[in-house]
């Protein structure tokens, strides 16, 4: 384990002692782990992180799972019982873990603005470069993953205001025009969207890059300026303020520097007809989603892919007033998914999906199911 990990450790314990897991059901999970395995030997392996797990030492339990079918819930959590070790993440300063969830939204859009659709998802700009310790200067933070490449110097790409105040306008880089600015910032937030286009037909965008600024969360902003009370905080509130004060949407949504830019997935583009509200985007680890059962994690520490089961006990509303018990795979990341223990749960796409998503926030504890060959190296 690396030292970028050292403020955690991983205890072995048994699925006896694994509170809920002989509740659940994993069954799910299969042909999501068989994409996995497909995007590993097929295009490219999982970046590392630094608890040291790889796409080799995950393989194992793919290559197993490739022609299961479980037949039962029971012999679903078999599978795992047999290939796997769970490990609780314990966390050295003593708290606990911590959940949110994100959805996929579901916007009105137009291929051409007018004086209703007035507000852009861009495309990556050709000037955003990827940073790294070779090429990233001096006065970047190491947190930078990109900047700008203009008149053959790197530097800081602008920010959220500049983008919102004209920056981009010109460069051919519009995907759609919304509505709403409130409705582009949260979807910043989700990463993805499905976007309704006024002919009927439905497309959907999702991650690309960002601008490369820390990700400054607004919530936060409107509870230390007594705006919204701590307890009270949720994606409904925050949008229920910005509504009550249109005056001050851009100060505060400026707050978050970052921006992110959109690709568009043509490959799950569908029409009216045929739409799927239950498939998934695709995201981080370039496999579709699976609502309930997918969970963002911090990149830099976790690697896509491995099974991680979540206990939230105060978490009702997603398992019809039962605590959220779950197995799930690692399948995605975000700016604001920081720690070992640190998860976002995909509710799923729509309204519905966003409604459940925006007020978790909920204590919860980690373990992660590593396969038995890997295992061994963390007794």
């Amino acid at each position: 384990m690396s030292d970028h990990a050292a403020d955690f450790v991983l205890q072995a314990i048994s699925f006896d002692t694994l509170e809920g897991w002989k509740d659940d059901d994993p069954s799910g999970l299969f042909e999501v782990m068989r994409r996995c395995r497909r995007q590993i030997s097929d295009v490219k392996p999982y970046r590392t992180g630094s608890l040291g797990l790889s796409s080799e030492d995950l393989l194992p339990l793919l290559v197993a799972a490739e022609d299961v079918s479980p037949s039962s819930p029971a012999s679903a959590r078999a599978f795992f019982e047999t290939h796997c070790r769970p490990f609780l993440i314990r966390r050295k300063d003593g708290n606990s873990g911590f959940v949110t969830a994100f959805y996929e939204p579901d916007i009105e859009v137009s291929e051409r603005p007018d004086e209703i659709f007035r507000f852009p998802f861009y495309r990556r700009p050709d000037d955003l470069i990827d940073l790294d310790d070779a090429n990233r200067p001096a006065e970047l933070d190491s947190a930078y993953a990109f900047g700008r490449l203009h008149d053959g110097r790197i530097g800081a790409y602008p920010d959220r205001r500049a983008i919102d105040q004209g920056f981009l306008e010109g460069r051919g880089l519009e995907i759609a025009w919304a509505k709403s600015k409130v409705d582009v910032f949260f979807v910043h937030v989700q990463g993805a969207a499905r976007l309704r286009y006024r002919d009927g037909h439905i497309g959907r965008i999702t991650y690309a890059a960002k601008a490369g600024h820390a990700f400054s969360a607004i919530g936060k902003l409107l509870i230390e300026r007594g705006e919204i009370d701590r307890a009270e905080i949720s994606m409904q509130a925050i949008r229920a303020w910005l509504a009550r004060n249109p005056e001050r949407v851009d100060e505060v949504l400026w707050h978050n520097h970052s921006y992110i830019f959109f690709r568009e997935a043509p490959s799950q583009a569908f029409s009216l007809r045929t739409a799927d509200p239950g498939a998934g985007p695709i995201a981080a680890a370039k496999v579709p989603l699976l609502a309930g059962r997918s969970l963002a994690v911090d990149r830099m520490i976790h690697t896509f892919g491995f099974p991680f089961f979540i206990r939230a006990e105060s978490l009702t509303h997603l398992d019809h007033g039962r605590p959220f018990r779950r197995l799930m795979l690692a399948l995605d990341t975000g700016s604001a998914i920081v720690g070992p223990a640190r998860g976002d749960i995909f509710t799923g796409s729509g309204d519905m999906a966003g409604e459940s998503a925006g007020t978790v926030r909920n204590d919860a504890d980690f373990a992660i199911l590593i396969p038995n060959a890997a295992a061994g190296r963390f007794d």
